[in-house]
């Protein structure tokens, strides 16, 4: 075969000499070998940069083919490292594309044993797009090449289920019988996760062979794949294409009916009005023969239950109960999922019997939640529902089983069902020690550098058999060691758990633990809780850190409601250190005006019971002014009333009301302001040196021209006053004529002289 890249490179070569022919006859022109060679190395970079750069796929395809071929060591080099790029899917894929494109031009590829490896990897990956054309391109070599690879890949339990999903694809697509035997021999090996079973499922039955549940009936479809020679098994696979090809067909024209069917079906649900006519409806949907139907009705009653009515016809339930055993796979998932909210449902010796049989790992699951459901809820003390004894230790038993699982999710349903039955009475000393070490000993298992996640969702089940079991003294015993180790995980999951296990044991000792090295911790949640545990068990000294936090947006509510807490417990002698902190800028804390308020309101109570008159007199002129600040007038003048009926001297008395007439005007009760100062004219003349004076002053200047200061000026007008108060006239005539408001209506009224 000619190669494309000397194609391309005597392309560029005459481009690049066209111009240096000699003569007008146009001589043939010469290249020497040194020339030749840069220009190879020239195309190579541009090659480089349409594979990883291309604008289309095709140019990247034909740029990966033609490095594919090249003689030039660089060129391997470049293809396999684009395999390893992750953060550029599009050459990976054209690389991938390249090497399946020979498969069907038979071109074989030299060393292509160079790429098992980075293809392998592909199929680690979560990109399914990228998976399958690296499955596909790995028909490259024959089977006997790849299979040690691609059989250990299948059966590896520690790889993700999307990387095993995608290892079946690849052997789906071997054109060899060995590749199906090993697919079909993956049900007699260990439990398989639910991605993976059904994966095995959908490529078994998409080449004509059955998924079999039965031990012998599997060994028969080996037996017959050993006896056919290859051409035998190839005819038979094509034949099997051909069938599968029709029936999909047939398949796409059922799903269209049955949509029709089922969408025909929503209309008249959603006509339905009376809550017993939409039952009979489901009802009958429930008992369809068709599987899809009995799912669909299932959603409904799922969607009924978590809705606003949740309350469902009674005579649904037995049926939801039968279900539990559907030969559909579908249906007895949905049915669990449901029954693990409908706890009030007599469901636990079916869900038991069915847990016991059922073949497929992810229904099986389901089914355990839903018997831990409805043991948790028959075992409440006010249950109307019974648990029998041995069906609670069965199902301790399953959890336990599912407790040792490898899989995350299969282990934290375990724990979960283990925490909620060990919750209640009626468990042997025996018994109870068994479980928590059981969940003591799987935490174990998982180290600081692996499954934070599980390690976090155990200790959480530990943490909360520590708050509300009965057993809640034997478990704190037990697991108060794993919580103070794992206050150093690195994991954030982990140490909140820690946090919640320490704090249900005993709230005072966490704190002394937690306050020396966690009120910065990394995780936002378990400063919060420390700043709650804070609150409830705190002291004198956990203030000053508090405050700090009130200047931390994220956290500075909950750190002023913690303070608040302590506060109410302290000696008002710690209220009245603070109030003076608060004052200065050396606490670090950024109060709001509503702080402020409640913390003042907590010691104005806490000073009024301990008869502190001294420190009451001091809070209220801080709470007069923190509520005229606020805009909450009326609070603002009952305690500047407060102060004024506690003033000692003629004077003091004079600036409070000063303030209240501030108040009174700034509150719009223009007639309480004229009424008050009416009072104050009484007992003697205000001049413009007056404090009651100057607060109206600074009002009606602040106001400026307008509405409202004609109207006051005319109701301070009527105040009627005399010869004897001449300051007072003349301060109204210069609050006229400065504020361009004089004129009859707002001239002052004298008794018995004329305007």
């Amino acid at each position: 075969m000619i190669k494309r890249v000397y194609i391309v490179i005597l392309g560029l070569l005459l481009a690049g000499c066209a111009q240096s022919g000699s003569g007008e006859g146009g001589a043939a022109f010469q290249v020497d070998e040194g020339k030749a060679a840069t220009e190879v190395s020239k195309q190579l970079k541009i090659n480089r940069e349409a594979l990883l750069n291309g604008r289309g796929e095709q140019i990247r395809i034909e740029a990966a083919n033609v490095m594919l071929f090249s003689e030039e060591a660089a060129a391997r080099r470049i293809l396999i490292e684009a395999l390893k790029q992750s953060e550029n899917r599009d050459a990976r894929t054209a690389v991938c594309k390249a090497l399946s494109q020979t498969v069907v031009m038979q071109e074989p590829v030299k060393d292509k044993q160079d790429f098992v490896q980075p293809l392998l990897e592909i199929l680690k990956t979560a990109d399914l797009g990228g998976a399958k054309s690296a499955a596909e391109a790995l028909l490259i070599f024959e089977y006997e090449q790849i299979s040690q690879y691609l059989e250990k890949m299948v059966t590896d339990i520690s790889l993700p289920e999307q990387a095993r999903v995608n290892v079946i694809y690849a052997l789906k697509l071997q054109p060899d019988k060995r590749a199906i035997i090993k697919l079909v021999s993956l049900f007699d090996g260990p439990p398989m996760q639910p991605q993976v079973a059904a994966a095995v499922q959908e490529a078994l039955e998409s080449m004509g062979i059955p998924a079999a549940k039965d031990a012998e009936i599997r060994r028969e479809i080996v037996r017959q794949l050993v006896r056919k020679d290859r051409d035998e098994f190839l005819m038979d696979s094509r034949i099997r294409q051909q069938q599968q090809g029709q029936i999909r067909q047939l398949e796409k024209e059922l799903q269209l009916w049955q949509k029709r069917y089922l969408s025909a079906s929503d209309k008249i649900y959603a006509g339905l009005k009376e809550d017993a006519v939409k039952g009979q409806f489901l009802r009958q949907h429930l008992q369809d023969s068709e599987a899809i139907v009995r799912f669909w009705a299932l959603e409904k009653v799922l969607q009924w239950r978590k809705g606003t009515k949740p309350q469902l016809p009674a005579e649904l339930g037995p049926i939801l109960v039968e279900l539990i055993s559907d030969k559909n796979r579908d249906v007895r998932l949905k049915t669990a999922e449901l029954l693990s909210l409908m706890v009030e449902l007599d469901s636990a010796d079916p869900l038991l019997k069915q847990l016991e049989t059922e073949q497929d790992g992810q229904v099986q699951m389901e089914l355990l939640v839903a018997l831990g459901a409805r043991c948790y809820y028959g075992l409440l003390p006010n249950s109307d529902a019974e648990i029998r004894p041995p069906i609670r230790k069965q199902t301790l038993e399953w959890g336990a089983k599912y407790l040792s699982e490898p899989q995350r999710e299969k282990a934290q349903k375990g724990a979960e069902v283990i925490r909620k039955l060990l919750e209640q009475e009626g468990l042997t000393d025996e018994e109870v020690y068994r479980y928590l070490g059981l969940l003591s000993e799987r935490f174990g298992r998982q180290n600081s550098d692996s499954e934070g996640l599980l390690r976090g969702e155990l200790l959480t089940a530990m943490a909360s058999l520590c708050a509300r079991s009965v057993y809640k003294d034997k478990a704190a015993a037990f697991f108060k060691p794993l919580f103070e180790k794992a206050l150093g995980d690195r994991t954030e999951l982990v140490r909140e758990a820690a946090v919640d296990g320490l704090v249900y044991i005993d709230k005072t000792e966490a704190l002394n633990v937690l306050r020396k090295g966690f009120v910065e911790d990394s995780s936002i949640i378990v400063r919060q809780k420390v700043i709650e545990l804070a609150g409830e068990v705190g002291g004198r000294a956990d203030l000053v850190w508090l405050a700090e936090k009130t200047a931390t947006p994220a956290e500075s509510d909950s750190a002023w409601q913690a303070m608040l807490k302590i506060f109410r417990r302290c000696e008002v002698g710690v209220l009245e250190e603070w109030m003076g902190k608060f004052d200065s800028a050396d606490t670090g804390a950024g109060l709001s005006d509503e702080q402020k308020i409640s913390f003042l309101e907590t010691a104005e109570r806490k000073a009024v019971g301990d008869n502190k008159i001294e420190m009451v007199k001091a809070v209220r002129e801080k709470l007069a002014l923190a509520y005229t600040k606020s805009g909450e007038f009326e609070r603002a003048a009952q305690y500047l009333g407060l102060l004024v009926e506690a003033a000692e001297t003629a004077e003091e008395k004079e600036e409070i009301l000063a303030s209240l007439v501030d108040v009174y005007l700034r509150w719009s009760k223009t007639r309480l302001a004229v009424q008050l100062m009416s009072n104050c004219l009484l007992e003697k003349d205000l001049g413009a040196d007056n404090c009651l004076v100057h607060s109206i002053d600074n009002y009606l200047s602040a106001a400026g021209k307008g509405t409202d200061v004609s109207v006051v000026l005319e109701a301070l007008s009527q105040i009627e006053v005399g010869e004897a108060r001449p300051m007072w006239r003349e301060q109204l005539r210069n609050w006229n004529q400065r504020l361009g408001q004089a004129g009859e209506a707002a001239k002052p009224k004298e008794t018995g002289v004329e305007n």
